[in-house]
């Protein structure tokens, strides 16, 4: 699953008329940076959730490549957030686990290593509900928190809490379980309701991503991200 359907208020006025999955960085939507990975994984179906100028990210799946099956999760009457989009999704997603990625990010991967393929091959489903593609706060960039997770010596996650600071970022990708999504509660929620139950059940997992990582949450990420990608070649 995609999250296509935030309202993109922090990359205004670029968003004003464009939904955000549609604004270009290096010549390229985040949408398309995104589904290019997806490709990359082996990935061949995706469902896509919409809400803000809604018609514009369909026109804009409708032009995909035969390569690639899209369903639309439609969520234009009520945005349910990224746990309540998932929920509402559920029912066109049939893969067991099941990748959900974020659409307002772009990262690198260093020679040798594909972040999303690495999530499948570390993945074990008797151990986990949920692995999180996550980065050390360094190759975090444009990213204004102060990190999200540690890692305990069995790779589980662990919040920063009341910490001022934690190592690792949340890259917005993640390979989960449908056992994640059970006894969800109704209508718009966060994911981390259910992370923090998966935490508290020893079961929420974190993989540390080989490559850069770059929040594109402001207009003002475009062009440091650009000059950065033109780099990394």
């Amino acid at each position: 699953m995609i999250m296509a359907a935030g309202l993109g208020t922090r990359m205004r006025p670029l968003t004003e008329r464009k939904p955000k999955p549609l604004v270009e960085v290096a010549g390229k939507t985040l949408l398309d940076h995104v589904l290019d990975k997806a490709r990359d994984a082996g990935i061949s179906k995706v469902v896509v959730n919409v809400h803000y100028l809604p018609e514009q990210v369909e026109a804009h799946l409708a032009k995909q490549a035969a390569d690639l099956e899209v369903t639309i999760s439609d969520e234009r009457d009520l945005l349910m957030e990224t746990g309540g989009g998932l929920v509402k999704a559920q029912g066109l997603i049939a893969a067991e686990p099941f990748y959900c990625l974020n659409s307002d990010a772009i990262w690198t991967e260093a020679i040798g290593h594909h972040g999303l393929k690495r999530l499948a091959q570390a993945w074990d489903g008797d151990r986990m509900d949920g692995l999180l593609l996550i980065v050390p706060r360094q190759n975090a960039y444009q990213h204004p928190g102060n990190g999200d997770f540690s890692l305990d010596d069995d790779n589980r996650l662990v919040r920063r809490g009341q910490r001022d600071s934690a190592p690792y970022v949340y890259t917005g990708n993640q390979l989960i379980s449908h056992r994640l999504l059970r006894d969800a509660p109704k209508g718009p929620f966060s994911t981390n309701i259910l992370w923090d139950r998966a935490i508290a059940e020893g079961r929420l997992f974190g993989l540390v991503h080989e490559g850069d990582w770059f929040d594109i949450g402001s207009p003002q990420a475009i062009a440091p991200t650009e000059a950065a990608l033109a780099v990394h070649g």
